[in-house]
């Protein structure tokens, strides 16, 4: 029996928006972010060109990076929450966050590669820079980060969590350049310039990769939590009526928003009703898991796959394979 599960998607898409309603600001957040960081960025440009120092001029450039990332963001999860599903886009551009998360992420890495190269080149000619308008611009990019970090705070879609990081990353990277300041004001040691850029962009970078592997498993349908693919699974098997589970395919729309497909099978001797109550065993099992799209094929045990004739069929604990 083919049968999509429509009523239980209606139940699910309820739950998936009550669980993701204080998603709706999101736009909101990004954009403050984005002209906090854009604005910031012009200022520590032309004052890390004034005050000759490399670790401004990094920062300068990951905050140039974090506000195209943070404007990309704002405008495609705008697209991707507005849209709808047309028969073009039959999910609609719920993807369009994700991946502006992925070209934000490249972007963060082209960026850090010539920031490093640069630092490393200053390093054999180290330059004292104006230790006064380091520890000015420090006090400020502090203020700016922090404060655009906390509008961001508390929001769970994948491009928030990618920016919040970024932030905190800056705040941090301001904090160190605070401290080699004041360090610099008191001792001639103009290579703590080059070497503090050096490793605030490694650390960068680093995380950079990291997310970047994150959000290339979800771009290309990796499962996007191993463990809530085994509890689906497990509650599915635990079903009274179900005798085998094939076909079972998690994947996300955008880190938030999952879609399950799955062919369960079931006794021969199935009736209407024991066919009705399937359906609701079904709808209950899943519901718990704020799923965004399900689509449930119910099989008899022997009928034979049209999809595919040599599957894998997780078996009931109880039945004989």
């Amino acid at each position: 029996m083919d049968h999509d599960h429509h009523h239980h998607n209606d139940h699910t898409h309820h739950h998936g928006n009550s669980h993701g309603h204080h998603h709706d600001v999101a736009p909101d957040r990004l954009g403050i972010a984005f002209l906090l960081n854009f604005c910031f960025t012009i200022i520590e440009l032309i004052g890390g060109w004034l005050t000759q120092s490399t670790a401004i001029m990094a920062d300068a450039v990951h905050d140039l990076g974090d506000s195209l990332a943070l404007g990309s963001a704002w405008l495609l999860q705008r697209l991707g929450k507005r849209s709808k599903a047309t028969p073009t886009f039959t999910y609609g551009l719920k993807r369009a966050s994700l991946f502006s998360a992925l070209l934000n992420a490249i972007i963060l890495i082209i960026a850090s590669i010539w920031v490093l190269s640069e630092a490393i080149h200053r390093l054999q000619n180290p330059i004292m820079p104006v230790t006064e308008g380091m520890f000015a611009l420090a006090l400020l990019g502090i203020s700016v980060n922090g404060y655009a970090a906390y509008k961001l705070h508390g929001g769970e879609s994948l491009n928030e969590k990618v920016m919040n990081w970024h932030l905190l990353e800056d705040v941090l990277g301001w904090v160190a350049v605070l401290i080699v300041s004041v360090v610099l004001y008191f001792f001639d040691w103009p290579i703590l310039d080059p070497l503090l850029s050096i490793a605030f962009t490694l650390f960068i970078l680093i995380n950079v990769v990291r997310m970047l592997w994150a959000t290339g498993r979800l771009f290309f349908q990796a499962t996007p939590n191993r463990k809530l693919l085994h509890d689906i699974q497990t509650a599915l098997l635990a079903l009274p009526q179900t005798q085998g589970l094939h076909h079972l395919h998690l994947w996300s729309l955008d880190g938030e928003h999952h879609v399950l497909t799955a062919h369960v099978v079931v006794g021969n001797d199935l009736s209407i009703d024991d066919y009705q109550v399937v359906k609701t065993q079904l709808h209950a099992a899943l519901a718990q898991f704020r799923l965004a799209h399900t689509t449930i094929e119910i099989e008899l045990d022997n009928e034979n796959c049209r999809d595919d004739g040599h599957h894998q069929d997780t078996r009931h604990p109880g039945v004989n394979s």
